[in-house]
């Protein structure tokens, strides 16, 4: 009992030191440090599981404060910025937790080093890495993360670069893209007005979610200037669709006088909550304002799950969206529901398996005649994270198996929101955009111009 009180006096004085002191001139760790450092590491990692990062970084700083011959918080600060999408940094702490005690480090560090290397595009590294995990996790670990399947990615994605195909893509400018996360473009008919998401801190009510301890999401607007042709005007001051949660815009109607957009306001401490995340509507009103949000009308489509992330065919009829009800045998899957009347929707029913599988879909796309169906998945093999694929309908509920737009469209990392504008002859879509040792989702353009359908099997 005198021992655990004299640690929680130590733990409570070690933050004090650490503060005011970063490099204090004793750097060796007594038995008593040590035995500090492993309750503030527990507790890091509490704060780790829990989704609270930033909170689990700081901690995991103090405990290599504290211990700093140990591998295990440079593993775990590793791990941190990782899930920051750090990854020059999560390299670099990687390879020093391996350097303090290449013996003894845990063996999940390969697995951490090759998912970081395979993010960076650092391919063979990449495989080197995930063959040492192979080789030194356990099976069940090796099985929970997925690690054959990240090894597969890497060498898909070297066949792929093989082919000489170069990425397509134009990264947008400064104007929409800031450094946060933007993501979720689409354009109005004429393709002058558009609509994205982003994570900012000028979200409305400037408040971060608790979960992830970023900003909620906000609805942006941007105008075409033709004279400088760039994207200005940049605003989340739109009428009354932001709310003080998440909100993103998701889909248009050809004559841009409706529109639907995913809307999440369960973490708010107030009365009017979504059961989830939530399709509302909204119309463009002949005085050039969008109205008030409202769940769609549909007894089915806004379940106590994830329903979100619309995608309408131009006559307005069919819908597709994901969900995550589902949940305890599947992830997040794609639905299709019909309308039933002029106003109300029916019934949704799941794609088949040649579009969804036992890992994410997310973020479909379907052509205004609704012959075919981009959309990003985790689950078809890929080049790593999500990647875009396109499967064309066959009509019954059947679909073609799914096609992998390969490298001009994807990458290593995930490549989300794709938004095909046939008559612009371009599209739109979110990935990856490391500079340094951090990076952010970005918004980028892709000329469509040239572009074909694949072959379908």
């Amino acid at each position: 009992m005198k021992l655990r009180l004299v640690i929680c006096f130590l733990v409570i004085s070690s933050f004090g030191f650490s503060m005011g002191n970063l490099h204090p001139e004793d750097s060796t760790s007594n038995i008593l440090d040590k035995s500090v450092a492993l309750v503030m590491l527990e507790e890091g990692k509490r704060l780790f599981i829990e989704g609270k990062t930033k909170d689990a970084l700081i901690q995991f700083r103090l405990v290599q404060l504290k211990d700093p011959n140990s591998w295990r918080p440079y593993f775990w600060i590793a791990n941190c910025h990782f899930a920051l999408s750090n990854f020059g940094f999560a390299l670099k702490y990687g390879n020093q937790a391996i350097s303090k005690n290449v013996k003894n480090v845990d063996p999940e560090v390969y697995e951490l080093l090759g998912k970081t290397y395979h993010h960076l595009n650092i391919v063979d590294s990449a495989i080197v890495n995930y063959e040492k995990a192979l080789k030194f996790m356990s099976q069940v670990r090796i099985k929970d993360l997925k690690i054959q399947t990240r090894l597969d990615e890497c060498i898909f994605a070297k066949a792929q670069y093989e082919k000489g195909d170069t990425l397509k893509r134009i990264k947008l400018g400064k104007e929409v893209n800031t450094g946060y996360d933007e993501y979720g473009a689409l354009l109005t008919s004429d393709g002058k007005t558009m609509y994205f998401t982003a994570r900012r801190n000028d979200t409305k009510g400037a408040k971060a979610n608790p979960d992830d301890q970023d900003y909620f999401e906000d609805i942006y607007r941007a105008y075409w200037n033709e004279e400088d042709l760039i994207w200005d005007s940049v605003t989340n001051k739109i009428n009354r669709i932001n709310s003080n949660g998440f909100d993103s815009f998701s889909h248009i109607d050809t004559a841009d006088l409706k529109a639907f957009i995913t809307v999440n306001t369960t973490s708010l401490k107030s009365r009017k909550k979504t059961k989830g995340s939530d399709i509302f509507e909204i119309d463009f009103s002949n005085k050039g304002k969008w109205s008030t949000p409202k769940p769609i009308k549909s007894k089915y489509i806004n379940s106590s799950f994830f329903d979100g992330a619309p995608s309408v065919t131009a006559d307005g009829n069919t819908m597709y969206f994901v969900s995550d009800r589902k949940g305890k045998k599947r992830s997040t899957d794609i639905y299709v529901v019909q309308k039933i009347s002029e106003k109300e929707w029916g019934e949704p029913v799941v794609l088949s398996d040649s579009v969804n599988t036992e890992d994410s879909e997310t973020t479909p796309f379907i052509t205004p005649d609704g012959r075919y169906l981009f959309f990003s998945s985790k689950g078809h093999l890929g080049m790593g994270g999500y990647d875009i694929f396109v499967a064309e309908n066959l009509g019954d509920g059947n679909w073609t198996k799914a096609v992998n737009l390969g490298c001009e469209f994807n990458t290593v990392n995930s490549d989300t929101h794709f938004k095909y504008y046939i008559n612009l002859e371009k599209a739109f879509l979110s990935g990856t955009e490391i500079i340094g040792n951090k990076s952010s989702v970005d918004i980028f353009q892709v000329d469509m111009s040239n572009y074909s359908y694949p072959s379908f099997d």
